[in-house]
């Protein structure tokens, strides 16, 4: 493999439309959010999340690690559940506090799970809401692992 994005035209699929990325963004069941402690050190956790609004979303206790990690540095990464068509963000997660915002990821994170979980579960029992917009975004598909990886910058 010559390297990404160094294969000749006539050579793979080429690069992936963001209509693709965003598709993926919306159907994974599950998110990986990846965050830097302090020291420098990585972290990574699974979570529930939703493509809302040009954005991953997703909740935590104010008291994990990955809240405590955003709180001193906000930049992040998060990729979809599935390793043979992946799609990672970098950015940067903004702690959601407004009313609307909240209600609107609560109604989607319901509809998406099937669940029954009240705002007030996000807004006032020690759980935050972040949202994480892509400043640089990454994809391949395995049956074209050379050919595909896109990157997007926004």
């Amino acid at each position: 493999m010559p390297g990404y994005g160094t294969l000749p035209a006539d050579q793979g699929s080429g690069l992936l439309p963001w209509s693709w990325a965003v598709d993926r963004l919306t159907r994974s069941h599950d998110y990986w959010v990846a965050t830097v402690r302090p020291d420098g050190a990585p972290h990574v956790m699974p979570v529930w999340g939703v493509w809302l609004d040009d954005a991953v979303w997703f909740s935590s206790a104010l008291s994990s690690r990955k809240a405590r990690n955003l709180a001193t540095n906000a930049r992040c990464s998060v990729a979809t559940d599935d390793a043979h068509e992946p799609v990672v963000l970098e950015g940067h997660a903004d702690q959601v506090s407004e009313h609307n915002a909240m209600q609107r990821f609560t109604d989607a994170v319901n509809a998406k799970y099937d669940a029954t979980i009240s705002l007030e579960f996000y807004a006032g029992s020690g759980n935050g809401v972040w949202r994480v917009p892509p400043g640089t975004a990454f994809a391949l598909t395995e049956d074209d692992f050379t050919g595909s990886p896109t990157r997007w910058r926004f």
